[in-house]
């Protein structure tokens, strides 16, 4: 499978592929607001419900059998980390609102992850072929302590936007806080501008 290099994708949102305030590391930190959630891959599910004509509900078969590509992309940690270069493989924001046809007053998207979590964006910050449903890393299984067996990434934004443990998606009518966005988390979370907090 070839790759698709986005690492470019800085040059819409600043000068410097490093935003301001990160440093560059080869590690990968796991942080998550708490312990690592068991699964089973006969009873996991992932759902789409709300703003949507078509609402979802996918085995784990069907998620991954749904149109997939690899990636090359940066990762950015609010706590002020960066790790370049990162090379994932999953399904695209986009083509997962096409299957469940996304309606026309949709404006924002909750995520949600096995450990309670949750995270928003606007859906303008979705509908982009950087956000991706990602089940490897470097070209191996997502381990379960980096959010395996589902995790969101994307590179314009900070990465606790991108649940850990993903299983599911909601399309809201008007935008919500997820979890650090009610604990004082920007929820813009844009890393050029260093919208880290509220």
């Amino acid at each position: 499978m070839s790759k698709r290099d986005v690492t470019d994708v800085y040059t819409e949102f600043g000068e410097k592929r490093l935003p301001p305030g990160q440093r560059e590391t080869s590690r990968f930190p796991v942080l998550s607001k708490g312990g690592t959630p068991k699964w089973n891959k006969e009873t996991w599910k992932f759902e789409v419900w709300g703003a949507v004509e078509n609402p979802l509900t996918l085995s784990w078969e069907e998620f991954t059998d749904l149109p997939s590509e690899t990636q090359v992309q940066d990762f950015h940690c609010v706590t002020g980390w960066s790790k370049l270069d990162c090379t994932w493989t999953g399904v695209t924001f986009p083509t997962l609102a096409e299957h469940a046809q996304v309606r026309d007053d949709a404006t924002h998207v909750m995520f949600y992850g096995m450990d309670d979590y949750s995270t928003d964006l606007p859906l303008a910050e979705c509908m982009r072929d950087e956000m991706l449903f990602t089940w490897e890393y470097e070209g191996e299984p997502l381990e379960p302590d980096h959010g395996g067996p589902l995790r969101v990434v994307m590179p314009h934004r900070y990465a606790y936007k991108g649940a850990k443990w993903v299983t599911g998606v909601e399309f809201l009518t008007e935008p919500e806080r997820g979890y650090w966005e009610k604990r004082g988390y920007s929820q813009t979370a844009n890393p050029w501008n260093e919208e880290r907090y509220s």
